[in-house]
């Protein structure tokens, strides 16, 4: 896809979003629409599909994957581990310790890039650090880890690297077939417990 276009869908709802994020009158957090937008122009909220299947295949302990899409959605398919805060409940108090840390690298993802941008923003609005997007959501997973294609005859080593990779990753995951896990089966559609951190006095957060 034209690299113009995707940076028109994600900064097409760079306003509203500024606009909605409410006011802290006791600490001024917001950035400006210009500032968010260097932020979106120079790709500083993704993490590559490579990346996070490192991670996962690593049992790195600093990963956190939010599924932002609907419970439903959730249900069907979830990436591993992954807690399900749908992006209407994004600003719900009881989630404030779980994006609002500096343990945890969360990463927000839905089936595009888009409903992830728009959680990444509201909470790089708030203040929030530590939370990232998997770039291009879980069609690209699936295109790239999933179901990866091998390289032409002739590509450069390095493609036939990332595709030994890639294939590896598809094989400790499931390959495509997880894609269509139904819902229940498996341990990828449930909620793992989650332990907040107790809040300390004078720490503002939430709404």
């Amino acid at each position: 896809m034209n690299a113009r276009l995707l940076l028109a869908a994600a900064v097409i709802p760079l306003g509203l979003i500024i606009a909605a994020v409410p006011e802290n009158t006791t600490r001024p957090y917001k950035l400006t629409a210009e500032e968010l937008l260097n932020e979106v122009s120079e790709g500083q909220q993704f993490m590559s599909p490579d990346e996070i299947a490192h991670m996962i295949i690593s049992n790195d302990p600093s990963l956190q994957l939010i599924d932002v899409r609907s419970a439903a959605e959730y249900e069907k398919f979830s990436l591993p581990n992954a807690i399900n805060i749908p992006l209407e409940n994004l600003l719900s108090e009881e989630y404030v310790d779980i994006l609002n840390q500096d343990v945890k690298l969360n990463v927000f993802y839905s089936n595009s890039s888009n409903q992830a941008d728009q959680a990444w923003m509201i909470t790089r609005q708030l203040g929030y650090n530590n939370n990232y997007v998997l770039q291009g959501g879980l069609n690209y997973w699936v295109e790239t880890i999933m179901n990866p294609e091998k390289p032409a005859e002739g590509s450069p080593n390095e493609e036939f690297a990332k595709y030994d990779f890639r294939k590896g990753a598809s094989d400790a995951l499931g390959g495509g077939a997880a894609v269509s896990a139904s819902a229940g089966s498996g341990t990828q559609g449930n909620t793992p417990p989650i332990v907040k951190s107790k809040k300390k006095k004078g720490v503002q957060g939430g709404c």
